[in-house]
């Protein structure tokens, strides 16, 4: 995968503003120490020689809280499995801007400026767990209704690696790599996402 960058930034409508605003309040108001600033907007993407070539461009993080006008707000997203198979879940915290409560597989988060959005999994993976990404395959790019735009990736450690959730996350395990033997609580938008990865090898 490649990225390309332009720096010029995305300039979206006055009401996308106001409403950024209004949404970054609210995260205050409830104890977020969320902050504004900038971050990846996906422009555009492109398919060279088998590799996906993204073009980015920075735009201002607050976007991707809206419901409906996220603009191509890009989000990463890196499933991590075990040595066995096994799925690394974590429960967000309650605090946090996106999904708060909601479990999530592996690590996730926005790309900073000028970064290589498969560079931004790796870090985003040790900063919330502290290990360290084995080999990283990009699996999907997913444009959600919220026209929030995700980058999946895929990494498998290695025998032996230990994770350490950081504050983020107020509960984690590792579910079974068989889908139908994740527990209760596994929703099922994870369930299909699983499912598609699995299938993908």
């Amino acid at each position: 995968m490649q990225a390309r960058w332009t720096q010029v930034e995305f300039e979206p409508d006055g009401g996308a503003t106001d409403a950024a605003d209004v949404a970054l309040e609210a995260l205050r108001r409830r104890g977020s120490p969320s902050h504004d600033g900038l971050a990846a907007r996906l422009a555009g993407w492109d398919v060279d020689d088998d590799r996906l070539v993204l073009e980015l461009q920075p735009a201002r993080w607050a976007l991707r809280l809206l419901p409906e006008q996220a603009s191509g707000s890009l989000a990463v997203l890196c499933v991590v499995r075990g040595a066995d198979g096994a799925w690394l879940a974590g429960r967000r915290a309650s605090w946090l801007a996106s999904w708060p409560g909601r479990w999530a597989l592996g690590a996730g988060g926005s790309v900073e400026v000028d970064e290589n959005p498969a560079e931004a999994m790796a870090r985003e993976l040790r900063e919330e767990w502290s290990v360290e990404a084995g080999e990283l395959t990009v699996e999907a790019l997913v444009r959600l209704p919220s026209q929030l735009v995700m980058l999946v990736g895929q990494t498998r450690l290695r025998q032996g690696d230990s994770v350490i959730p950081d504050a983020e996350h107020d509960e984690f395990d590792w579910w079974p790599a068989a889908v139908e033997e994740w527990p209760a609580h596994a929703d099922e938008p994870l369930r299909r996402m699983a499912a598609l990865l699995d299938g993908a090898r």
